[in-house]
């Protein structure tokens, strides 16, 4: 498996980490252990989980994620140098969201315990704290990283804003900055990452792993409408998606993965995989056979051949956008340009893109496109033609 460089971290992550929110809720003891040995076995090597997992079950005081995972760590096969531990501090776990200083070296021991290590590869801010300066969050971080209890930090739910100011903090102080974002992303919530946000992280070197990379399993196509999360243990996460974004969207899909045999949750993550400035994205399974098949995103590589940017070449002589400046592309596009941002644009017709001429490099589009950049042929850093009129 080709592993990624995680930013500035050391750290060498595979293509797919797997989530570990669903170990003590949907997936069992018995259940967690054998995913983690598939994954394993896959020749993958990262687990994301947070000391607050899963403290919304009936029952579960939080922790409950890392206990398991701690347990399966003293058991399993893989040795502990093998395996990139990922987890959080500041979720509720009682006392509110806080990353005070008192509270973090507190909350590290704790989860050291559970994890049953020495040390964690990678300790990420869960949330914001308005209320307590970068400095005494960062200088907390540093004590640990001192210690070796840590080897590397970052950061989850910050946008552009607050992480440069988490930056410029860091430099004043002389303190470790971060050096990864969790943030939200997926096909269907990208305005949050695609932007400012993106083009920090690929200016600055940060790793990427994104979260609710499958949007709380929609995007796996398991649930068609919100009868069927009805009882569901994701009922209250996945219903927001069932409005005609959302269906578009798995329209799509099924388009796609009728015509390559690829399930939708492989075609979510491929497409994940692709974009500007992600690491990695993060990705849960209950199940064996759910495993296998996020294992195989890892390498999916989608045959273009069938997909155009249009009905409707432009002509041969048309190298540039013209008289065509304020139309865009023709309206005869495929379900998937519409509804992705652009995908189906990746059809390469001798290496260039039938519509707007430009040269395309194989593989997903990635980069952050817009209507304004489609009008102008523009293409993206990565030589991918960017139409995006999702």
């Amino acid at each position: 498996m080709e592993m990624r460089r995680l930013g500035k971290t050391g750290l060498s992550v595979a293509p797919i980490v797997i989530g570990g929110n669903v170990f003590g809720w949907t997936a069992d003891e018995k259940t967690s252990f054998a995913i983690l040995d598939a994954f394993f076995d896959a020749g993958l090597n990262t687990i994301d989980t947070a000391d607050v997992y899963s403290a919304w079950v009936p029952g579960n005081k939080g922790g409950d994620s890392e206990e398991i995972i701690g347990r399966w760590l003293s058991q399993a096969k893989v040795s502990r140098d093998k395996a990139v531990i990922v987890t959080k501090v500041g979720s509720d776990m009682g006392q509110g969201k806080t990353l005070k200083e008192s509270y973090i070296l507190k909350a590290a021991e704790d989860s050291l315990r559970r994890l049953q290590t020495d040390y964690i590869d990678l300790y990420l801010s869960h949330w914001p704290d308005a209320d307590t300066p970068h400095e005494e969050t960062l200088g907390a971080f540093a004590k640990l990283k001192q210690q070796g209890k840590i080897r590397a930090i970052g950061c989850s739910n910050y946008d552009a804003k607050l992480l440069q100011a988490s930056f410029d903090a860091a430099e004043k102080a002389g303190l470790p900055r971060y050096d990864v974002l969790q943030p939200e992303y997926n096909l269907y919530e990208r305005a949050s990452f695609e932007g400012p946000l993106a083009d920090l992280c690929v200016r600055e070197d940060i790793g990427v792993i994104t979260y609710f990379s499958l949007a709380a399993g929609f995007l796996t196509g398991k649930y068609r409408s919100k009868a069927d999360t009805e009882g569901r243990a994701r009922e209250g996460r996945v219903s927001k998606y069932f409005d005609d974004k959302g269906l578009r969207i798995l329209a799509a899909l099924d388009k796609i993965s009728a015509e390559t045999g690829a399930k939708p949750a492989e075609i979510s993550l491929a497409w994940l995989l692709r974009k500007k400035g992600v690491t990695a994205p993060i990705a849960s399974a209950t199940s064996l056979s759910q495993l296998e098949s996020l294992a195989k995103s890892a390498t999916l590589a989608l045959p273009m051949t069938r997909w155009r940017c249009s009905t409707k070449p432009a002509p041969e002589r048309k190298r540039r956008h013209d008289r065509d400046d304020t139309r865009g592309p023709p309206r005869g596009r495929s379900p998937l340009a519409r509804t992705l941002g652009g995908l189906p644009c990746l059809l390469r017709s001798r290496g260039r893109c039938r519509y707007h001429r430009s040269d395309m490099a194989s593989g997903l589009r990635s980069g952050v496109g817009n209507r304004d950049a489609c009008r102008r042929g523009r293409r993206q850093d990565d030589g991918v033609c960017a139409l995006s009129h999702a």
